[in-house]
């Protein structure tokens, strides 16, 4: 059988990579490409399906290491109506939020995925989703986004990580929740060094004996400043590069910022991927 997820309107197909396009309303996202009105969303929007992308991410809360913490209903106010202009477009539709009263609101306006970089560790989180049909996207940080990237340290990044997606599960799927509901994201950026997020994608293969469809989004973040030397907007060609090895090591789900680039990227990792099966003898 091929591996699958079921989220809120969807059961999405992961025999292929899948693109999720981060479409930020804010006005303080660390890539500068916040939209801060519902018509700008929705150009967003249209361009980055046209582009390629398969799941669209909304987030109304900057988790940038030192950004400002948005109110609960300041963030209700500047998801909830994207969501709902956004069912039209026919793809899932993820929010990305740390807080259940945003989770149940965006559940109820169509959320097919809430994706919480905080692990639904919040109280009352849990809760906000346990009875949805939405799939949960648990991610790894350490520490909080204001101070997360205050010396972080590990004894081994690999196994902790590891270790915290695993209990995390255990923990949703004791309380009621579906593992086909369940994916899972090493949070590359949020609490680690770079020499941690490397060597974490470089084992991102060992997050498959947890059976989960992984998530990656490494799209302009530092980690590829720190190697290639290039600013923010410069870092499409690595984030895509970036990508194909997540892929390579597993990771079924690519979320970035830079869409057509990422597409096609993977159309080239998925063309020789054919070629490789069919000279493959019998």
């Amino acid at each position: 059988m091929s591996p699958s997820l079921s989220c809120g309107r969807f059961r999405l197909d992961l025999s292929t990579p899948r693109i999720m396009a981060i479409v930020n309303v804010t006005p303080d996202s660390f890539s500068g490409d916040g939209c801060t009105s519902l018509d700008a969303a929705l150009r967003a929007a249209e361009r980055l399906i046209a582009e390629g992308a398969e799941i669209l991410d909304i987030g109304g809360e900057s988790s940038r290491p030192g950004a400002v913490v948005v109110g609960v209903q300041e963030e209700i106010d500047r998801v909830v109506p994207v969501v709902e202009a956004f069912v039209q477009f026919g793809v899932p539709l993820s929010v990305d939020t740390v807080k259940p009263a945003v989770m149940r609101e965006s559940i109820r306006v169509g959320a097919d995925i809430i994706n919480d970089i905080s692990a639904f560790q919040a109280e009352g989180a849990v809760d906000a989703v346990r009875d949805a049909s939405a799939a949960l996207c648990v991610m790894h940080m350490k520490g909080r986004p204001e101070t997360m990237q205050i010396a972080p340290r590990y004894d081994s990044v690999l196994s902790e990580v590891e270790g915290f997606l695993a209990g995390r599960v255990q923990s949703l799927v004791g309380a009621g929740v579906s593992e086909e509901r369940i994916l899972i994201d090493p949070g590359f950026g949020f609490g680690k060094t770079v020499d941690h997020n490397f060597a974490l994608l470089n084992g991102l293969h060992r997050l498959g004996v947890l059976g989960l469809p992984v998530l990656v989004g490494m799209s302009r973040k530092s980690m590829l400043g720190a190697v290639t030397g290039r600013d923010i907007a410069d870092r499409v060609v690595s984030g895509a590069a970036a990508a194909i090895v997540a892929l390579q090591k597993g990771a079924r789900i690519v979320r970035t910022h830079d869409v057509a680039a990422t597409r096609d990227a993977i159309r080239i990792w998925l063309a020789l991927e054919a070629a490789r099966l069919a000279a493959s003898p019998e």
